[in-house]
Formats: C-alpha cells, structure tokens, sequence
C-alpha cells in the first residue's frame, strides 16, 4: 500500500494505492471515492479530498502510513459508506535483501539473474548493474514499491526473462551525495536482510 500527496502537483488529494486491475472503475461518497477493478469488484485504492484538513502542512511525497493516519483514514472511508478498508500494519516495500544466487542473461552481455532472499520470499530479479555480485546484500525495491522520484515498481520481462523488483543503487534511493555512476548500493555483510531500508539498515551502508 501507498499513500502519496502532492498538493501541487495533483491538487488537495492523498492517493491510496494497493494494486493495479484490468479495468478500472470508481465510486464516490463525499470526499472519498473508491477506485476498484470493475470486473472483481477488487478495491485498488482510494483518493481523499481535501487532504489538507487532516494531514495539516504535510509536504509532498510519499507517507508513512503509522498507525494513527491509517486509522484516521479508516474513519473516512466507513462515513463514506465504504467497506473496504486500509490495513493496520503495512509491510515495508523497500528492503534488505541478498543475492543467493546470480547467472547470466541467456540473452544480455551485460545482465544477469538473480535471485534474491528477503526473508519471507525470495525474487527473481534481472540486475543490469555492472557491480551486482552474488553473496552480496542488497537494497530491493519490490513490485509495488513507490520510488523516490515517483517511479512505480511493476513487473517486467527484459530480453524475455521476467524480472519481479529491483536491486537499488543509491541515487535511485535518493540518498544523500550518492555517486551519479552505475552501480547498485551494497550493503555491511552484517546488515540482516527483510528490514524495512530506509527504518533500519541505512546507518549500515557500505558504499
């Protein structure tokens, strides 16, 4: 799940992501419309109005969804007469993680595949980076995950190998004087791998 607000750029509303549907549709009630997959009724996600009447001076980007905004958002979607609601604990979507296994592209001199260990799942993921090594730890952006620069993670197939996140480099972390050459961000050997990167594991970077 996401939460997104960006007053200027799309206006007073937060945008609640869960996923992507086929076909999209939306229903609306009040401030809160529904956005859900037309042909499963699956609900996607949500869009609040007058977003700034609850999230206050709130800057652009992406929130943190604490317990507190969720419940408060929660409040807002029952009033609205709306059954679906926000999970109370949402699982962090860019993670530490470590390269169990890596081979070659069959069809790329410079990618390989890897599969990458993040605790409670492992993920195939084709890495182009020219310093990817197996063994290494790593910082992965899952399919789902919202990107410092507004990047959405979406599955993908690359010269015919399907690819399921991917492995960061610190600019596209956005991390504070991150080198502008290529190259993933890899991370202390010791750095334990499923946490949530920007909470836990950024003090350990081994750049």
């Amino acid at each position: 799940m996401i939460l997104y607000y960006n007053r200027k750029g799309i206006g007073d509303t937060l945008i609640v992501y869960f996923k992507e549907g086929e076909k999209q549709a939306v229903q609306t009630s009040d401030s809160v419309t529904r956005i859900y997959d037309a042909a499963t009724n699956e609900t996607l996600g949500f869009n609040l109005s007058n977003a700034s009447a609850f999230l206050g001076t709130q800057e652009s980007g992406q929130l943190k969804a604490d317990g507190a905004l969720i419940h408060l958002l929660n409040q807002k979607i029952e009033r609205a007469g709306f059954d679906a609601t926000l999970p109370e604990i949402c699982k962090p979507m860019i993670v530490t993680g470590y390269v169990k296994e890596m081979k070659k592209h069959p069809d790329s001199d410079h990618m390989h595949v890897c599969k990458v260990d993040l605790g409670d799942e492992e993920l195939d993921i084709v890495c182009g980076a020219p310093n990817i090594d197996q063994g290494q730890k790593v910082v992965v952006a899952k399919i789902g995950a919202l990107m410092p620069n507004g990047t959405l993670i979406r599955p993908t197939v690359l010269r015919g190998v399907a690819s399921y996140g991917m492995i960061c480099s610190a600019r596209e972390l956005a991390l504070p004087n991150a080198p502008q050459k290529r190259g993933i961000l890899v991370l202390h050997s010791e750095t334990k791998i499923g946490q949530d990167f920007y909470e836990r594991a950024a003090h350990k970077m081994n750049v």
